[in-house]
């Protein structure tokens, strides 16, 4: 990708929540390198964490950079590290599936809260463009991660209709598993490979995923914040993978275990779900779901090259035309540090 998508934050005070984690992390390289943003602003409640980027993105090095403590649980502090911000871009979530189902007040408290938050701070602030990042489990939900960024994508995209004069554009971009982020599998499998595990414990040999590469996620975030119009939801098309495979590439000779589903798992990820289908076109490298609300102009994506998904279309991990080779899976091992 080029650099045309990045110059969009030229001259632009950039917040992003959740600042610290995997995607913000390499989301923040990217606008620092490849543009001349005005303030890129770290915003996230660890320290620590926020001690360790300072390492690597230094006010030397980086004079554009700031960082914020804050929570998305606290409107006032979110409201005033928004002062003077051109666009957000809210990757703050608690994403882990086993411990929102045990934690449920304090799945919601951030994932629903706090995109409320979000939306109310934007609009006080005047701010221009709000990037929401989702998730596949957002689609058909079956657990209360699912639940809760469903109900948030429902909230960045009803927003439009509060902007008004502002013209503040809410939009959510939805993707799939990031290739070696913390707390995904491959790091899972890694560990237990340098420990000399007996087995390679999989929840189900029929499961897939889609797997996106963060730089890509990152590439598409930049793009998308840079074309919304706003109220759509963005799904990028990327490759799946079954669990089998990924396990075979990098454990040839360990053993697989069949250890089960383990609770508000999913055989296989929904990205379009057959009721969105309705409302869904498709471009060269995405599908959009077009909100249903009548403000929305219904020929803005079709009249410009895109084209209507059948009627009950479903984007699927299991029913995708693009799988990922056990070439790719080397590849994407060997660009995991």
């Amino acid at each position: 990708m080029n650099d045309k998508a990045y110059s969009f934050f030229d001259d632009k005070s950039v917040l992003i929540t959740g600042g610290t984690g995997s995607f913000g992390n390499l989301f923040i390289k990217n606008v620092l390198e490849r543009s001349k943003p005005r303030r890129v602003i770290v915003y996230s409640r660890d320290e620590f964490k926020q001690y360790e980027m300072q390492q690597r993105f230094d006010l030397h090095d980086y004079p554009a950079i700031r960082y914020f403590i804050g929570d998305v649980r606290d409107a006032n502090r979110l409201e005033m590290a928004m002062r003077e911000v051109d666009c957000v871009v809210h990757a703050a979530a608690m994403k882990h599936v086993p411990a929102a189902e045990y934690n449920p007040f304090e799945c919601l408290h951030t994932n629903v809260n706090g995109a409320e938050n979000v939306v109310h701070a934007a609009l006080r602030n005047g701010v221009k463009n709000v990037l929401a990042l989702s998730t596949d489990k957002a689609c058909n939900p079956i657990n209360l991660y699912g639940a809760s960024k469903l109900a948030s994508d429902k909230i960045f995209v009803s927003a439009n209709n509060l902007s008004g004069s502002i013209g503040t554009r809410f939009t959510v971009l939805r993707y799939g598993n990031v290739v070696g982020s913390r707390g995904s599998v491959i790091p899972f499998f890694r560990r237990l490979v340098e420990q000399k595990a007996d087995h390679l414990p999989i929840t189900d040999e029929r499961m897939t995923r889609f797997w996106i590469t963060l730089q890509q996620g990152v590439d598409f975030a930049a793009s998308v914040i840079n074309a919304a119009h706003g109220g759509e939801i963005f799904v990028p098309k990327i490759p799946s993978m079954r669990i089998t495979d990924l396990a075979r590439v990098m454990a040839p000779t360990i053993p697989m275990k069949n250890i089960g589903i383990r609770p508000g798992e999913k055989l296989h990820e929904v990205m379009v779900g057959e009721d969105d289908s309705r409302q869904t076109c498709e471009l060269e490298d995405c599908y959009v779901i077009e909100p249903a609300f009548n403000w929305w102009k219904r020929d803005s994506y079709v009249g410009n090259g895109a084209e209507r998904v059948a009627d009950g279309f479903r984007y699927s991990s299991d029913n995708n035309n693009r799988w990922v080779s056990d070439e790719e899976l080397k590849a994407f091992l060997r660009d995991i540090k």
